[in-house]
């Protein structure tokens, strides 16, 4: 018999915005990118503090002028996750925004 934690459970365990999170992520890591850039940038004018929603809504204005592809869409639920990716990797930017506890995090009985 295989252990609890072997990966085909875990994964039914996950969170299916934090899967959708992490294939989108892998498949556009230059908003990643561009987001991290907005942050630093918003930092360096002086600024502690900062809005996930702000930047996220900067980089989608950015998007449209440079495609009018329909089929790139920034989910608005992967805003927290980009925030919390990014203060977790950039240590410059580690407590930089101002996160909740996920949904999933307070259902889950493995958090």
């Amino acid at each position: 018999m295989k252990p609890w934690n072997s990966v085909g459970q875990i994964s039914l365990l996950e969170d299916p915005i934090d899967a959708a999170f992490r294939t989108f992520h892998h498949a556009n890591p230059d908003v990643y990118e561009q987001l991290v850039s907005l942050a630093q940038r918003w930092r360096t004018a002086g600024h502690q503090r900062c809005g996930i929603a702000m930047l996220y809504e900067l980089v989608r204005w950015e998007r449209g002028l440079e495609t009018s592809d329909d089929q790139f869409r920034l989910n608005n639920n992967y805003r927290s996750r980009y925030a919390r990716l990014i203060m977790l990797n950039e240590p410059d930017l580690a407590g930089f925004f101002d996160v909740r506890q996920l949904s999933s995090e307070e259902a889950s009985p493995w958090h």
